[in-house]
C-alpha cells in the first residue's frame, strides 16, 4: 500500500512538472516567433518592456469574441500576468487563433497598461506578420504551429502613444486585424 501511494504521488509531481515546463514553453516558443520575424525582432533590443500572448482565440457569427492568457516582461524577467478580451459586432463569421504581442516603449506606457482596465482606442494599429501557419489534430490532441522566419517579414512597425502590437496568425479562417475594444487586465507578480 505504501508502494502505491508513493507511486500516485511522485506521478502527480512528475505530471505538474512537465505541464508547468510546456506551460513556459508556449510563452518562449511564441516569443522565439516574434524575435525571428523581421517586423517585430528589433523591438526587443529598444523596448521597456513587452506582453506576450501565445495563443488569442477569436470566433463570432454577427457577434464576435475574442480571449487569451499572457505574460508581462521586463529586465528579462516576468513581472505579470495578463489577460485579453475583445467583443465585437458586426459582419463576420468564422473563428481563428492567433498570437499577439505588445512591445512597450517606456516605464509610462507600461504603467498605462499595468492600470488593469486598459484598452485600445479606435486609432490603435497593428502589425500582421505573414507566417506560415498549420494546424492538426491526432490521438494526442490538437496542436498549432506558425513560422515567422525573416523570410516572411513585409513591413516593419513602429510605436504609436508608447506601444507598438504585432500578431501571427496560427490557424482559422477569419481574420479582424483590429485592436479597438481589446480590454486587458493586469496582475503583478511580487518577487521574493
Amino acid at each position: 500500500m505504501k508502494l502505491s501511494l508513493r507511486l500516485a504521488v511522485m506521478t502527480t509531481t512528475v505530471l505538474s512538472l512537465g505541464t508547468g515546463i510546456a506551460h513556459a514553453e508556449k510563452y518562449h516558443d511564441a516569443t522565439r516567433l516574434f524575435r525571428d520575424a523581421t517586423q517585430s525582432a528589433a523591438f526587443f533590443k529598444n523596448s521597456y518592456a513587452y506582453a506576450v500572448f501565445p495563443t488569442v482565440g477569436q470566433g463570432g457569427f454577427i457577434v464576435g469574441a475574442a480571449h487569451g492568457r499572457g505574460k508581462v516582461y521586463s529586465n528579462g524577467g516576468v513581472v505579470g500576468d495578463t489577460a485579453v478580451t475583445q467583443l465585437s459586432v458586426g459582419w463576420q463569421a468564422g473563428g481563428e487563433a492567433f498570437s499577439e504581442i505588445i512591445f512597450f516603449e517606456n516605464k509610462a506606457a507600461l504603467d498605462e497598461f499595468e492600470t488593469g482596465s486598459f484598452q485600445f482606442g479606435a486609432g490603435a494599429s497593428v502589425v500582421v506578420i505573414t507566417a506560415g501557419a498549420g494546424a492538426s489534430v491526432g490521438t494526442l490532441g490538437a496542436e498549432a504551429g506558425a513560422s515567422a522566419g525573416q523570410k516572411d517579414a513585409k513591413v516593419t512597425g513602429s510605436y504609436n502613444k508608447g506601444m507598438a502590437v504585432f500578431t501571427i496568425v496560427k490557424g482559422g479562417l477569419m481574420y479582424d486585424a483590429s485592436l479597438e475594444g481589446e480590454k486587458f487586465s493586469f496582475a503583478p507578480r511580487h518577487r521574493a
